[in-house]
């Protein structure tokens, strides 16, 4: 595929102009880069408590209960504040509001390595949450005012594809930090948070720098691009204003926003079930850090094909029900297997097919809300779907954790978590396919002559 083509809506009723193929091509280029790198970053500092676990537990003598519900205890502060701090997005603009959050999200992440028991590590994990709230939701968000719905499954692919960008790069680069035990009287896991907290306050201010708000704003379009893709994204939200009218408040209720949010519970669930114990499960194969750290690349590398290729796909076919369901099937499935399997390699492979379901997901899912929410409707109900669903952040770890001290084993937890996100994508699927046919009858109706 040549570069020319390379974001094509392939599912576009009409063919791409020129104009289109430059412009959409310099927006993608311009953003989609820099977004994954600050989402990475982010990210890294979200999980990397799972790698300094295999220190700092023993160190801080946390068992595995405590351990997830410290882990968990990021997305209750995330969960309280994710909702105003989207409004304040939308109040402020996405570059003064995702530069602040970058700062003092750093700020926590760097204070990670001065926890000295479970209260402390309890109370920093919860203010880390606070911090970084509001981060994906308004970067979601702040791509549907500069990337036109046939684009919007791909470029939240890319985006997402940092979480696996994560593993890839972090997993070894963690393992590594581990192994300053000792230098400048620090142990390695304090070096791992210190290190990994630095890149968020450097790129804070850069934000401020390099993002625009809206594409009118973005002088380093030609002005025959801004136009164009002004006038393309005004027709698209008029077009969805037209059958679906929300405000703030009928959208933070709205029976489709609350089914989503169940569908992304079970998602969240899921991925940090993963996540969170991956570094523990795999040094229970009697690996040492730095192997550890290898080792956990495996599943970040297929996820990374995968979420880019499902949001690529769904493009191409206009559609993100299936897309969506499929995927989080596909992780729940793999999930429940790696619980049955005994062999560690199996087990790698079954994780690593777990962790891409999971992932591949995001793509097709978060595409769904802006085809119906506009406008602080679409700030407010993505932002409740990310917080709500995000406690599945703090439930899969302490669950995960609970039964492990109860079980002796990770397997009866993530198990459970495998088979409760099979029956969302079912769900999902069902509702989807609901969906189209009320839209498929409502065409015909509109298409019929009036007797």
């Amino acid at each position: 595929m040549s570069k020319s083509d390379e974001f094509v809506p392939t599912g576009a009723d009409s063919p791409m102009s020129a104009l289109e193929q430059s412009t959409m091509r310099r927006v993608t280029n311009r953003i989609i880069p820099f977004l994954m790198l600050c989402y990475f970053v982010a990210y890294l500092d979200r999980v990397n408590v799972g790698f300094a676990a295999l220190q700092m537990n023993k160190a801080l003598g946390l068992n595995g209960a405590a351990y997830g519900l410290g882990a968990g205890l990021f997305f209750v502060g995330y969960f309280l504040c994710e909702v105003p701090s989207n409004l304040l997005l939308f109040k402020f603009g996405a570059r003064r509001w995702i530069a602040r959050i970058m700062f003092t999200w750093g700020i926590c992440a760097a204070a990670m390595a001065f926890v000295g028991g479970e209260g402390s590590f309890y109370v920093v994990r919860t203010l880390l949450g606070v911090a970084e709230a509001g981060f994906q939701p308004g970067v979601l968000f702040f791509l549907t005012l500069w990337f036109p719905e046939a684009y919007r499954g791909r470029v939240i692919g890319l985006f997402f594809a940092a979480i696996p960008f994560s593993g890839i790069i972090g997993s070894p680069v963690s393992g590594w930090l581990l192994g300053l035990d000792g230098l400048a009287g620090l142990q390695g896991w304090q070096w791992l948070y210190l290190a990994e907290a630095l890149p968020a306050l450097i790129l804070a201010p850069i934000v401020a720098f390099y993002l625009q708000d809206r594409p009118s704003q973005a002088r380093w379009l030609p002005t025959e691009a801004r136009d164009w893709l002004d006038r393309r994204l005004s027709s698209e939200e008029r077009k969805v204003q037209a059958k679906h009218t929300l405000s703030l408040l009928q959208a933070l209720v709205h029976p489709m926003v609350i089914f989503l949010t169940l569908v992304y519970f079970t998602n969240v669930c899921l991925n940090n079930g993963i996540v969170f114990f991956l570094p523990q499960i795999i040094k229970g194969f009697g690996l040492s850090n730095a192997q550890t750290g290898m080792i956990a690349t495996i599943p970040s590398l297929l996820a990374l094909a995968a979420v880019i290729w499902l949001g690529r796909r769904s493009d191409k076919h206009q559609e993100r029900y299936g897309h969506a369901a499929f995927a989080n099937f596909v992780g729940g499935a793999a999930l429940l297997a790696s619980a049955l399997l005994h062999d560690p390699t199996a087990r790698i492979i079954a994780l690593s097919f777990a962790l891409s379901g999971t992932l591949a997901f995001t793509a097709a899912f978060w595409a769904i809300p802006p085809t119906f929410l506009t406008g602080i409707g679409a700030a407010g109900g993505i932002a409740v779907i990310s917080s709500l669903g995000v406690t599945g952040g703090f439930v899969a770890p302490w669950f995960v954790g609970v039964l492990k001290d109860y079980t002796g084993d990770f397997r009866w937890g993530l198990g459970a978590i495998g088979c409760l996100a099979i029956v969302a994508a079912g769900a999902l699927y069902l509702f989807g396919r609901i969906r189209q046919a009320q839209a498929t009858s409502s065409t015909r109706q509109a298409a019929t002559p009036a007797q």
